[in-house]
């Protein structure tokens, strides 16, 4: 699977974005209370292996039911130069045979005890995971841990595995006019930063990858020193550590990486466009994106700011492009903003629209500009700034209400930066949010002079480019790898995670 932190949502930040569907309603005391108590209950515990892996424990006793993770700090921002599509071609071959366990024995002792089973692919991380009920997680460990360094990796293995990732491009992103648009207006929105790469990778380089690439990117980047496990549900601390030992803890430590550091964008002073027209779409549509901060990456206050920025204007049908573009002007089916906030490095912040009926893209697009000028210099109201914390902090605490979720919080946070008290305090720094801080970086960050806009049009609307715009890039009717953008609620992405 091909994941990035928000694709699935779109929404929610650091700790949300790829956990959890932010709830845009009020919670009553009758909902809130079993939440509040799961979240009482919940004693996180983190420790680490003597090989250095990382151990995050959740208890959750409220069903026989356990989640069990294992996060590899590598993703597809972290490939070498041409041989992009590894990270997520590697995902795919941790499904194969080892020294002990024939291909498909994992997955078939996951079907027989009636558990669940995937894994993702992300710029930043990869991720594996089962479901399964406790007396289970020791085999799951088990076979987990074996797959950590004996896989068997043949050309045999290599070629046929391949070529289910060049089709699985082919059906994902040469198939959809919105997976391509989205795919360049990130090629466009990064220049400089493997961002700018799709998390799938590029058909030409995929076409090339081979046995010595993969072997070579298994050796240096799959090791108990560069993972973490993270453990959910009917389960406590000294029961984990004691079968992460036996299991975890026997696989030798691998090669000390250094931090990822990686190429930085450079100041950016444009306005760009990317055009897609194809036959296929029939409904137009368009998004706006900037490059900002991450929570990884901002100044204090900042990330939670932008957080909630997006939450303001356009993070569900309360917000300010849904009330003044869909329910009160009607001239959009779908508005919305999102925030990006789980990277390692700065990420992206975008807003998106489809026009109803006749309305023109030109005439949405300038309403949704006009919404974003107006919180830069007018700002927000006390009002909506404490409704959107609230959801915020209620999202929090509903995604405590399952497993998997806050599996995913923890797990997506620790590759990317955070910590433990990070996600602890993060209810707190966002109730510590200001007006002026959300009207501060709604004015740093989001200037149109620096924006880059996506059109995807229909295909007879192509000689008619909304506004003054020209769009430099005319890239017709083929696909790229990057997510959902396009017409009525759908959200433009950016690429997205990779099975």
């Amino acid at each position: 699977m091909i994941f990035e932190a928000g694709w699935a949502i779109r929404r929610g930040g650091r700790f949300l974005a790829a956990s959890v569907m932010l709830l845009t309603v009020a919670a009553s005391p009758a909902l809130m209370a079993p939440a509040q108590a799961a979240q009482e209950d919940q004693q996180v515990s983190d420790f680490f292996l003597g090989n250095g892996m990382e151990v995050v424990v959740i208890p959750d006793h409220r069903a026989p039911i356990v989640t069990h993770m294992v996060w590899y700090k590598v993703g597809s921002a972290d490939e070498p130069p041409g041989k992009s599509g590894i990270a997520h071609f590697f995902e795919h071959l941790m499904f194969k045979g080892t020294t002990n366990h024939r291909a498909g024995e994992f997955g078939a002792k996951i079907a027989e005890i009636g558990g669940s089973e995937n894994a993702f692919t992300s710029y930043d991380y990869t991720a594996f995971f089962q479901t399964v009920t406790p007396d289970a997680l020791e085999t799951m460990m088990s076979f987990e841990s074996d797959r950590m360094r004996n896989l068997i990796l043949t050309d045999a293995v290599i070629g046929p595995e391949r070529d289910v990732i060049l089709e699985e491009r082919r059906s994902r992103i040469e198939s959809s006019p919105d997976a391509l648009l989205s795919e360049e207006v990130q090629a466009t929105l990064f220049q400089n930063h493997p961002y700018r790469i799709p998390v799938i990778g590029w058909m030409h380089e995929m076409e090339k990858l081979n046995r010595t690439e993969a072997i070579d990117f298994y050796n240096r980047y799959y090791a108990p020193n560069n993972a973490v496990l993270v453990v959910a549900g009917d389960v406590d601390a000294a029961t984990v550590r004691a079968m992460a030992e036996k299991t975890y803890g026997r696989v030798a430590r691998g090669p000390d990486l250094p931090p990822r550091i990686r190429p930085t964008e450079p100041e950016q002073n444009t306005k760009r466009t990317v055009t897609l027209t194809d036959a296929r779409v029939s409904v137009p549509s368009f998004s706006k994106g900037w490059v900002v901060p991450s929570y990884n990456r901002a100044q204090p206050g900042e990330a939670e700011a932008l957080d909630l920025l997006s939450e303001i204007l356009g993070g569900g049908t309360q917000s300010r492009l849904y009330q003044a573009l869909v329910v009160k002007a009607g001239i959009a089916s779908g508005a919305g903003a999102y925030f990006d906030g789980t990277a390692l490095d700065d990420t992206s912040f975008t807003v998106y629209g489809s026009p109803l009926g006749e309305t023109g893209l030109e005439k949405l697009e300038a309403a949704v500009d006009a919404e974003i000028v107006n919180v830069a210099t007018k700002g927000v109201t006390d009002s909506e700034l404490e409704k959107a914390k609230n959801r915020y902090v209620r999202s929090m605490i509903f995604a405590r209400d399952k497993q998997s979720s806050m599996a995913n919080m923890y797990g997506s946070t620790l590759t990317t930066g955070g910590t433990v008290q990070e996600i602890q305090q993060w209810p707190d720094k966002i109730r510590a949010v200001t007006a002026d801080q959300v009207r501060a970086v709604a004015a740093k960050y989001l200037k149109p002079e620096i924006s880059v806009t996506g059109y995807l049009l229909p295909a007879q609307a192509a000689s008619t480019p909304p506004a003054d715009e020209v769009p430099p890039t005319d890239v017709g009717a083929t696909d790229g790898e990057t997510g959902k953008p396009g017409p009525a609620e759908a959200a433009p992405a950016k690429t997205p995670p990779a099975n």
